[in-house]
């Protein structure tokens, strides 16, 4: 399929009047193709098409069909009525009222098609450059960031279901591709046990049930990857995805021990960022956070905050559910540089930043993280009379670190902690803390020996810049800023689906993600275009009551 020729993306005059005549001055898809004329051309999607065969549908047209289809949460088969049926789609798309439409499969080849390019943040970087253009979208300004959970496409399962799932999906696949060798190498049982959709309702509710359960699962999939990959089977058989899910999913759930197949415990089993949580869906994985538990995904959206431009979306960020949000901050600003638009101040909730981050990101981006950052954890910190470490001073030349009551520490090594930070450990000498009349306000170990862990010089320094910050009045008014974030995650979760993957595979979430935030900006455009104010924060009836 190659790029349609070069059209002449006028409005029809029947299409005009016609739609002029029905619908209202502030129409959304009239007065954006009145506004847009220049956002998008075909040309922008050559790289997406080869330049021989038969024309397709048109690209220009297919991207504003699937913003439309994300602004009001439509399916494929809808977005293509609405092609056909509706007059204001048609005065956008700058169609012909008798015009016939295409047909739904188009968008997911589409979408498809913008994937395997690797060109998903196509639309939505257009729209970008569009709103700098205009004006509206500056760099180095103040800019704010969140993350929600995702769940996936596919049923959250447990780990028994899955193995069941697992095999059974591996079954079915190769039942496709070598039926007669499947035949050969099933046992009369397996139609029963596996014909059927996991359910663990079906399965034993006692931990000993389940765990023989799980172990007829094991030796029932061990002996199907034996024959395929020890047995005179065809080659190509262990190409089949659905058996390479299988043997992974074998070596997280089971271990082998003199011969015998085990099922692992909760602890035995790999970190849920590798962990495959179903076999239909294997980027999908479990996390928890508080008391919310998903399989699925993560989104972070960024967005302005200026009082005196609309608050666009300028930034999507689609990870694995288990990946903590600090992770994300330095890819976030990457992102951002290339398109331009690194912010002044980044604000940010505690999540997103740390000793580490509030260095580098100053240093290699100009930009200053604005957030909460981690307080003092220790008893003496939180007492409020106790010795903390920021009450002892630091001689980062010498080396040493010296009390309150005057004593110099006798040790410092540096050291790895538990989360892979650079740390440096100090110690102070026995004899010095126990004879130190201030000991109880220091300390509480039977060693009655002081120690403090510090970060390097300028982790350290940031970190007590950053916690002396958050209580000043300045930081509160700019921090309140971030709330708005909490709205815009709001507006795509309710109206947009934000939270409900639409498809398998995180790369399609992705521009699932991406398509949701150029809805969601094009709407907030039109706001602007049209002069609707931007929405305050709501006040309940009794607050502003007793205001």
């Amino acid at each position: 399929m190659s790029l349609h020729p070069e059209q002449n993306y006028s409005v029809p005059a029947e299409t005009a009047n016609v739609a002029r005549a029905i619908f209202p001055k502030g129409n959304l898809c009239i007065t954006m193709a009145d506004r847009l004329s220049s956002f998008l051309c075909d040309q922008d999607f050559s790289a997406l098409f080869s330049s021989q065969g038969q024309p397709g549908a048109s690209p220009l047209r297919l991207a504003l069909v699937t913003i439309l289809q994300y602004v009001e949460g439509l399916t494929d088969r809808q977005a293509a009525d609405a092609v056909r049926s509706r007059i204001d789609w048609k005065y956008l798309l700058c169609l012909e009222l008798t015009d016939k439409g295409f047909d739904h499969t188009v968008l997911s080849e589409f979408r498809t098609r913008l994937i395997t390019q690797n060109a998903e943040s196509l639309v939505f970087d257009q729209l970008l450059i569009w709103c700098q253009q205009q004006g509206w979208l500056q760099a180095r300004g103040r800019q704010r960031t969140d993350s929600t959970h995702v769940l996936s496409a596919i049923r959250a399962v447990t780990r028994l279901e899955c193995a069941g799932e697992t095999l059974r999906a591996a079954l079915n696949a190769v039942a496709v591709l070598a039926p007669a060798w499947l035949k050969a190498q099933s046992q009369p049982e397996w139609v029963e046990r596996y014909s059927e959709r996991m359910e663990d309702y079906h399965l034993p509710t006692s931990k000993a049930g389940r765990e023989q359960q799980a172990l007829i699962y094991g030796k029932d999939g061990r002996q199907l990857l034996d024959a395929i990959f020890e047995g005179n089977s065809p080659d190509w058989l262990r190409q089949v995805p659905a058996v390479e899910t299988l043997r992974r999913v074998w070596v997280q759930q089971y271990y082998v021990c003199d011969s015998q197949l085990h099922w692992r415990t909760e602890q035995g089993i790999p970190p849920a960022t590798i962990m495959i949580s179903s076999p239909y869906d294997l980027d999908a994985h479990y996390a928890k956070k508080h008391t919310t538990s998903w399989v699925g995904y993560k989104v972070h959206l960024s967005e302005t905050c200026e009082p005196d431009s609309p608050h666009l979306i300028t930034n999507v960020e689609t990870t694995a559910a288990p990946i903590a949000d600090g992770d994300v901050t330095e890819t976030i600003h990457a992102s951002l540089a290339q398109k331009n638009l690194l912010p002044n101040k980044h604000i940010v909730d505690t999540g997103y930043l740390d000793a580490d981050l509030l260095v580098t990101s100053q240093a290699q981006h100009e930009v200053e993280l604005l957030g909460p950052p981690r307080s003092d954890i220790r008893w003496q910190a939180r007492a409020g009379n106790g010795f903390a470490a920021s009450d002892f001073k630091v001689d980062w030349q010498q080396q040493v670190v010296t009390c309150p009551e005057g004593k110099a520490s006798t040790s410092w090594t540096p050291a790895i902690d538990g989360r892979n930070n650079q740390v440096i450990k100090i110690k102070f000498a026995r004899p010095d803390c126990a004879s130190c009349p201030s000991l109880q306000l220091c300390t509480r170990t039977k060693e009655k020996r002081r120690t403090i862990t510090l970060r390097p010089e300028e982790q350290h320094k940031a970190l007590q810049a950053a916690r002396q910050q958050a209580l000043t009045d300045d930081y509160k008014v700019n921090y309140a800023r971030r709330a708005g974030i909490e709205a815009t995650l709001s507006e795509g979760i309710r109206a947009h689906g934000l939270r409900r993957a639409r498809y398998i595979g995180l790369a399609k979430t992705h521009l699932q993600h991406l398509m949701t935030a150029t809805a969601i900006n094009f709407k907030r455009i039109f706001y602007w275009i049209s002069g609707v104010p931007q929405i305050t924060t709501r006040i309940s009836q009794f607050a502003r009551l007793m205001a």
